[in-house]
């Protein structure tokens, strides 16, 4: 019979301090600088691949200057916008410039690249442009080593290179499968090994 799991520690909130930086370490430094009200530039547009972390740092940016006495305008995944949308966020740019507020948006591409209007493209292209770059393997494993330590578990070195080797490497994709081996670990009374690691997530024997 397993055992239910209990006391599964929740992921922790979206900020700044716990972003992994990687070759990120100047974006990360304008963006502590944004979220303080103390960034000359009014425009801020990250881009970068799936699940590199643009959301976390918008949403750990919109939590930090939320008592600011400048508004900041937020807009994640710029390339799904519709029409209503490419329209207010242009105007939000438009009054960023005008009023001392600030606006940080992302999406998947360049500026010149995103399917929106033309004059929004230029606009997001006004200010500064970072891509967020991917990390290293080992700097994904320093995450999983520090991840696996706040969740109280204890994660064998095979097991960080297995994972490392063997699932998609972006960080919201390791975070829930070591949350998904923190849940098999106490269900069956089990340490974390690679035999629970391949029975939990259904790979074969190599």
């Amino acid at each position: 019979m397993r055992q239910l799991a209990l006391g599964i520690s929740p992921p922790p909130q979206p900020t700044l301090d716990n972003f992994v930086s990687g070759a990120n370490a100047e974006l990360l430094e304008r963006l502590r600088e944004l979220s303080a009200g103390n960034f000359p530039e009014s425009i801020v547009y990250l881009w970068g691949d799936a699940g590199s972390g643009k959301s976390h740092l918008l949403r750990a940016c919109g939590v930090l200057r939320a008592g600011a006495r400048d508004g900041l305008h937020v807009a994640d995944d710029v390339e799904k916008l519709d029409e209503v949308s490419q329209v207010a966020l242009f105007n939000a740019i438009n009054e960023a410039r005008q009023s001392g507020g600030a606006v940080l948006a992302a999406g998947n591409a360049p500026p010149p690249q995103l399917p929106l209007r033309e004059d929004l493209k230029s606009r997001l292209a006004w200010g500064l442009v970072y891509q967020v770059k991917p990390l290293t393997d080992g700097e994904r494993a320093v995450f999983l080593r520090t991840e696996a330590e706040r969740r109280g578990m204890r994660v064998p070195e095979e097991v960080i290179g297995y994972l490392l080797t063997h699932v998609r490497r972006d960080l919201p994709t390791l975070a829930a499968i070591l949350d998904e081996l923190d849940r098999a670990s106490l269900e069956r009374q089990r340490q974390i090994t690679l035999p629970l690691v391949r029975d939990t997530l259904n790979a074969p024997e190599e």
